[in-house]
C-alpha cells in the first residue's frame, strides 16, 4: 500500500547522508568534492547533489555584516540617518567624505575564535561574512585595492583569522561579496550626489577588478559559498553574471554560488525566474515562502535578528528567542536553510542581545538538532499545532519530527491523511508509538489510527514551551492523502478566466485513492463523478474535488473557480508608429501619481518600457502610453517588476497594481484579449535608491518573456 519515492529508490538520499557525515568528520566539506565534477560547467545531477550535500545538511548558518559602516552605526554628523551598512546611500555621503573612515577602523576586540565558537554553539554549520559590501571596503589585504583592512590601524587579515578559526570549530567559512561598489572610480551608475567625473569610468574595467578580487578570495581562503549581492542596477547584465559564475566554478568546482550573481532573482521573495539564470540557490530576504517548494529547489532565507543588517546603535528591536527558533523550524519544514544575521560593532563585538539569543537557540539545538540538520521538507501541507521535518532511515523507512508549537486542547496530534503504519518506538518498549526527542527514556506515546488519520497522544505537559519535538517512525516513505491538486491550464490563480474552453487536470499523492469531483460547487460524495483523466470545461464552473479510499472520504476538498469571459476586442487605427510615448515628471511621491494634474518635464518616444530615459536618478515618475499588439486571442498574464511602484492598464482597465514604496517587486495580472492592437499604459515612480521597471507577458503559445519592443506602437 505504501509507495517508496524515487529519491529513496535511487539511493540518492543515503548517498547525501554519507557525504554529510564525511563533512562532519573532517570539520569541513569533503576534500574530494572538486574531483567529483568533470568540469565546472559539465555537472551531472549526482555531482550537483554531492556539491550541495554539506549545505543541505547544515540548514542553519550565521550571516555577518561588518565593515566601516559599524563606525557611524547609523548616525552621521550628529543625526540619526539610519541605513546601517547603507549609510553612505541613506545619508547621501560623498565617497570622499566616507572613505576616511578607513583610518578609524581599529576593532581591537575582534576575536575570530569567539565568533566561530558562538556560531558552533548556536548549532550553526556555516558562516557568511561580508568580504566587501556596497561601500567597497575589503576585510582582507587585497592586492587589487588600497581600500582594505591593510590600510587601517588594525591591519590584520580578518578573513584569514576567521578561516583558521572556522576550520578549528568545524564551521564552513563563506563570503558575501558585493557586485555594487559605491566608491570604486569605474563603478557605474553613481549615486545622484556623487559628483566625481565619469568621463574616464569604465564599467568593464570595474568588472575585471571585481572578478580579480573574487579569484583572489577563492585562491587564498577557499570559501564554501560565494554569496553575491547588488546585481539589480542596470549596468550588471546576464553576460556579467554568467561569466562571474563560470569564473567561480572554474576556479573551484566545489563552491556553491547564490542566485544574485545573475539577474534572475524575483524581488525579495528571492527565488530564480525561469530562463536559465545562473545560481545554485534562491535567496528570500527577510521573508519565508508561504508554502513549501518543489523537491530539488534549494533556497535560503536570510534575516536580521533586529531590524538592521549592519550595526546600528539605536536598533534594539530584537526578535524573541521563540520567534527565531520557530522561524528556523518553519524554514526547515519547507526544505530551506536559515541564514541569521549578526551586526558586530566598531570594536568587533557581537551585540549582547544577539549573543543571548544565539546561546538560547544553541541550547535547543543541542537537544533537538537532529530534527533540523539533514532533514527534508514536511510531507503535510499544514499542521495547526506546529510543523514537521523528516529524514529517511536505513532500509527506507522514514522518521517524522513533529514540532509542537501549541499543545492542542485535545492533547493529541492528528496527522490527517497519513496512510503509513507506525513502527515500534525507539524506547526499548517494543510497542508501536512515538516518543519525545528531548526525553526518549520517558516511554512511548500511544499512536492509533482513525480512518485515514494517525493520532499521537501527548503527555500532560510538554518539556519545551517553544517547540517540543515528537518523533514518529513510520513504514516506508510518508504518503499523505491531502486534497487533490486541481490544475487549470497551468494557472493557479483564482478565479481562473478562460476564453472558449479550458483544460482541467487533477493529481493525487497516492495511487490507492480515487478523486471524485463536482462542477457546481457542492461537496463531492462517493457518488460524484470519478476523475479519469484531463477534461475540458466550456462554461463557468466551480470545481470541488476530494480523495476517497473505497467509500471513505480521506481528504479535505480542493476547489477552483473557472470563469468564461469574452476577450477585449482589438481596436482599429489608421496609422501606428513603432514605440511608446513617454512623459517624464519630477517630484516626491509614495505612490504612482495622478498624471493629468502634473506638469511634465520631458516627452519623447521610446522603444519599450524601461528607466533608460529617466530625467534624473531619483524623485521622478514616468508614464508610458500607446498600443501593444497581441499575437493571439486568449488570456494573457502580465508580470510587472518595479522599484519603486508601478501600475499597468490595458484598454483602460487596471491589470497589475504594483504600487507603493518598495524594493524590486514583481506582481502579475491576467486579462483576456483579442488578437490585434490594445491600448496600454504603464505608470512608474522612483522615490530613491535603486530604480527599474520591466514588463513581461505569458500567453497562448508564448512562454514568459519581456514584451518585445516590436509589439509597441503609438
Amino acid at each position: 500500500m505504501i509507495h517508496r519515492g524515487s529519491l529513496l529508490a535511487s539511493g540518492l538520499l543515503p548517498f547525501l547522508a554519507a557525504t554529510s557525515a564525511s563533512a562532519q568528520e573532517e570539520s569541513w566539506w569533503p576534500a574530494d568534492l572538486p574531483q567529483r565534477v568533470a568540469t565546472a560547467l559539465d555537472e551531472t545531477a549526482v555531482d550537483r547533489d554531492a556539491r550541495m550535500a554539506w549545505w543541505r545538511e547544515a540548514r542553519f548558518g550565521m550571516f555577518i555584516h561588518w565593515g566601516l559602516y559599524a563606525i557611524p552605526s547609523g548616525t552621521w554628523n550628529g543625526k540619526r540617518t539610519g541605513g546601517a551598512e547603507w549609510i553612505l546611500n541613506a545619508a547621501r555621503i560623498h565617497p570622499d567624505d566616507y572613505m576616511p573612515l578607513q583610518q578609524e577602523f581599529d576593532p581591537v576586540e575582534f576575536d575570530a575564535t569567539q565568533w566561530a565558537m558562538i556560531a558552533r554553539n548556536a548549532g550553526m554549520k556555516y558562516l557568511v561574512i561580508t568580504s566587501k559590501h556596497h561601500d567597497g571596503f575589503c576585510l582582507w589585504p587585497s592586492e587589487h585595492t588600497d581600500f582594505d583592512v591593510e590600510g587601517t590601524p588594525f591591519r590584520r587579515d580578518i578573513l584569514g583569522e576567521l578561516a583558521d578559526a572556522c576550520r578549528r570549530e568545524g564551521i564552513v567559512l563563506c563570503f558575501y561579496h558585493s557586485i555594487m561598489d559605491w566608491t570604486h572610480p569605474d563603478y557605474l551608475p553613481r549615486r545622484a550626489w556623487d559628483d566625481r567625473p565619469t568621463d574616464d569610468a569604465d564599467f568593464r574595467r570595474y568588472v575585471d577588478h571585481m572578478q580579480a578580487q573574487v579569484r583572489e578570495l577563492i585562491e587564498r581562503y577557499r570559501p564554501g559559498v560565494l554569496w553575491f549581492d547588488g546585481e539589480w542596477e542596470s549596468t550588471w547584465s546576464r553576460e556579467f553574471g554568467g561569466e562571474t559564475y563560470d569564473l567561480v566554478r572554474t576556479a573551484d568546482p566545489a563552491i556553491i554560488v547564490n542566485n544574485r550573481v545573475d539577474v534572475g532573482r524575483e524581488g525579495m521573495a528571492g527565488l530564480t525566474r525561469a530562463g536559465g539564470y545562473r545560481g545554485d540557490f534562491g535567496t528570500p530576504e527577510q521573508e519565508i515562502p508561504a508554502t513549501g517548494l518543489p523537491e530539488g529547489v534549494d533556497w535560503e532565507t536570510c534575516m536580521t535578528m533586529n531590524r538592521s543588517w549592519g550595526h546600528q546603535s539605536f536598533d534594539t528591536e530584537f526578535k524573541s528567542v521563540e520567534d527565531l527558533l520557530r522561524k528556523l523550524v518553519d524554514i526547515a519544514s519547507k526544505g530551506g536553510n536559515f541564514l541569521l544575521n549578526v551586526g558586530p560593532d566598531a570594536r568587533g563585538r557581537f551585540p549582547a542581545e544577539s549573543i543571548v539569543r544565539l546561546a538560547a537557540m544553541g541550547d535547543w539545538m543541542a537537544v533537538n538538532g537532529a530534527s533540523i540538520r539533514g532533514t527534508r521538507a514536511s510531507c503535510f501541507d499544514g499542521l495547526p499545532w506546529g510543523r514537521c521535518t523528516r529524514r529517511t532511515l536505513p532500509g527506507g523507512d522514514e522518521r517524522l519530527y513533529l514540532h509542537v508549537f501549541e499543545r492542542p486542547a485535545s492533547g493529541e496530534l492528528r496527522l490527517s491523511g497519513l496512510m503509513n503504519r507506525p513502527l515500534s518506538a525507539a524506547t526499548n518498549s517494543g510497542e508501536a508509538g512515538a516518543y519525545l526527542l528531548a526525553d526518549p527514556g520517558a516511554g512511548a506515546l500511544a499512536v492509533r489510527r482513525e480512518g485515514a488519520d494517525l493520532v499521537v497522544a501527548l503527555p500532560p505537559t510538554l518539556p519545551d514551551a517553544i517547540d517540543t519535538v515528537v518523533v514518529l517512525d513510520i513504514e516506508g516513505e510518508a504518503v499523505v492523502v491531502g486534497p487533490p491538486q486541481i490544475e487549470v491550464a497551468g494557472d493557479a490563480a483564482s478565479p481562473h478566466i478562460f476564453v472558449g474552453a479550458t483544460r482541467v487536470a487533477m493529481a493525487s499523492p497516492s495511487d490507492e485513492v480515487d478523486i471524485r469531483y463536482t462542477l457546481d460547487g457542492t461537496d463531492p460524495a462517493v457518488g460524484s463523478a470519478r476523475y479519469a483523466g484531463p477534461f475540458e470545461v466550456e462554461a463557468s464552473a466551480t470545481i470541488r474535488a476530494a480523495c476517497f479510499l473505497g467509500d471513505m472520504l480521506v481528504s479535505a476538498s480542493a476547489s477552483a473557480v473557472l470563469e468564461r469571459v469574452d476577450p477585449n476586442p482589438a481596436i482599429q487605427v489608421l496609422r501606428a508608429d513603432p514605440g511608446l510615448s513617454l512623459t517624464a515628471y519630477l517630484g516626491e511621491w509614495s505612490k504612482v501619481p495622478e498624471f493629468t494634474s502634473l506638469e511634465p518635464v520631458a516627452t519623447t518616444v521610446v522603444e519599450g518600457i524601461s528607466v533608460a530615459s529617466k530625467p534624473r536618478e531619483e524623485g521622478y515618475a514616468l508614464r508610458f502610453m500607446g498600443l501593444v499588439e497581441v499575437p493571439a486571442t486568449g488570456v494573457w498574464t502580465f508580470h510587472l517588476t518595479s522599484d519603486d511602484g508601478s501600475v499597468l492598464r490595458i484598454d483602460g482597465d487596471l491589470v497589475v497594481d504594483n504600487d507603493g514604496l518598495h524594493s524590486a517587486t514583481t506582481r502579475s495580472g491576467r486579462v483576456a484579449l483579442e488578437r490585434g492592437l490594445h491600448r496600454i499604459e504603464v505608470g512608474f515612480f522612483e522615490a530613491g535608491g535603486q530604480d527599474d521597471v520591466v514588463l513581461e507577458w505569458t500567453g497562448p503559445e508564448t512562454p514568459r518573456q519581456s514584451v518585445p519592443t516590436a509589439a509597441f506602437f503609438h
